[in-house]
């Protein structure tokens, strides 16, 4: 089938009235946790996945994924109106944001991120319309050598371009293989770091180690942080106060098509993450720019550029999550994991095997980001108000639910016991300034890699060099190769540049 029809597949399950409710209850809810501080895409999607188990696994996907960009898109409103970024990649967001709030244009702020949020992601799925069908002509030749190494490529670029010191990174993610270890071998049915407990026989859940790092170590970082004075902002919700003006539209267009662009690109790399996108393209914005002294002081094409990219990025990073069934970020391999949940295997054949899932990922994709457009600029209003539930309130309301999604994950009482022993571990994590997204990509690509890596030594009879001798093997493992010596080159010149000066 071409591309049209491809689409007409998509929409025709897209607007079916359970896909439409799944979209619509994952991009209100993604937006309503992308506003509150201190949650995030990530730590949402772990304590509402539980939500998704009696849901066919299209529905499913269209949850979490409209729950995971309607993030992106609310996150930006606490960094806007209170210089309080509701996740990592709203950061960028308060350098000039929140200035523009100060002058008074704060209704134009939010309409701005709004507009550039959906220019963003729009881009991304003409993106991911166009290369997704390519991807799939080199599945024919992909076997367990081709996906071990590839594996192996998502592993060791999560921990390198990872933000922080790459070693870091690299311990992160042996401790994620190690806890993939845990449970049952499947080829030998021997268990492994079980301490005879037979509650750990099915392995260590992804939802329950997500929700522990990721949300109830957020809330015991953000514990001391309660009594934070948070002061409302008056904002003008009228259309004429929003709307850009034609000068400030002139100012952001370039912004909004590099953003798109940067985005794109590294949102399709392993490990990169919208954040990074955001920085990046703001940064080029600045440099670019003939004012840059006007950058952190309100000039809403940097806002323009950080808002477009990371939700460029965010949707981008489903290209190689589907197509490949490799990561891009954190949240990705969570998503890829609720695939795994629900019986689908990404990868290549993902779009032969469940062309209807895939497609209709996608034109529910479009349908979200219109739904968002139209949530966001007449509720800018209610979101604000989210903003003042006191935290000695959510806080224990949260916890409340990460205790009951994990328990009904797989309805074992020792898995509220892991979720907080994950949560004080995250907590240590982050007083270390240890990395938790390679652990959790350790813990999904892991078990991937050892199956592949068995099997293909199963297939060549003990023969090691199966690895290198095919060609796309060889070649993604030459790639990774190259990524470690990058990474070990580049940090080898920063320390010689610090010790000169």
């Amino acid at each position: 089938m071409d591309l049209f029809d491809n689409m007409i597949l998509g929409f025709s399950v897209a607007v079916s009235w359970s896909s439409l409710l799944a979209c619509f209850i994952g991009v209100s809810l993604g937006t309503f946790i992308g506003v509150l501080p201190g949650v995030g895409a990530l730590a949402g999607i772990s304590l509402l996945m539980p939500l998704t188990f009696n849901q066919t696994p299209t529905d499913a996907i269209v949850m979490l994924a409209g729950i995971y960009y309607g993030s992106i898109y609310g996150g930006s409103t606490a960094a806007i109106l209170l210089n309080l970024p509701g996740s990592v990649t709203s950061a960028v967001t308060c350098f000039d944001g929140y200035p523009m709030a100060q002058q008074g244009r704060a209704g134009k702020a939010l309409a701005m991120t709004t507009l550039a949020s959906f220019i963003g992601g729009c881009f991304s799925i003409v993106l991911m319309m166009g290369f997704a069908a390519p991807l799939v002509a080199v599945a024919q030749s992909f076997g367990s050598p081709e996906y071990f190494a590839m594996t192996i490529l998502g592993l060791l670029a999560a921990s390198t371009l990872s933000q922080g010191s790459p070693v870091k990174g690299i311990a992160m993610v042996v401790v994620g293989l190690i806890v993939g270890l845990v449970g049952t071998d499947i080829q030998s049915g021997v268990a492994r770091f079980t301490f005879g407990s037979r509650e750990l026989l099915d392995g260590i859940s992804l939802v329950v180690l997500a929700m522990g790092l990721f949300g109830v170590s957020e809330i015991l970082v953000n514990f001391t942080d309660m009594h934070r004075a948070r002061s409302r902002q008056d904002v003008d919700t009228s259309w004429g106060a929003m709307m850009p003006s034609k000068q400030e539209w002139k100012d952001s267009t370039g912004a909004l098509g590099r953003g798109s662009v940067i985005g794109a690109v590294i949102g399709i790399l392993p490990g990169a993450g919208a954040a990074i996108a955001a920085f990046i393209a703001y940064s080029v914005e600045k440099k670019l720019s003939r004012t840059p002294e006007r950058f952190g002081n309100g000039a809403i094409e940097g806002l323009a550029a950080a808002e477009t990219a990371n939700n460029s990025a965010a949707q981008a990073a489903f290209i190689p999550t589907m197509s490949l069934g490799i990561p891009g970020s954190a949240t990705m391999a969570l998503l890829l994991g609720a695939l795994l949940i629900h019986g689908v295997q990404p990868g290549p054949l993902v779009i032969q095997t469940n062309p209807d899932l895939f497609w209709g990922l996608i034109a529910s994709f479009w349908i979200g980001n219109l739904m968002l457009l139209v949530l966001n600029l007449p509720m800018i209003g209610i979101w604000v108000r989210m903003l003042m539930i006191p935290y000695h309130i959510l806080y224990p309301c949260i916890l409340f639910f990460i205790c009951l999604g994990a328990f009904s994950a797989r309805n074992n009482p020792v898995d509220i016991l892991l979720v907080i022993l994950f949560g004080l571990m995250g907590y240590g994590m982050k007083l270390l300034q240890l990395p938790a997204a390679p652990l959790l990509l350790g813990l999904v690509l892991g078990p991937m890699a050892e199956e592949h890596f068995r099997r293909s030594l199963l297939l060549s009879r003990g023969d090691p060099t199966v690895f290198i001798t095919q060609p796309i093997s060889g070649g993604l493992l030459a790639v990774a190769a190259l990524v470690v010596a990058s990474t070990v080159w580049t940090s080898v010149k920063r320390k010689r540049l610090q010790h000169a000066a």
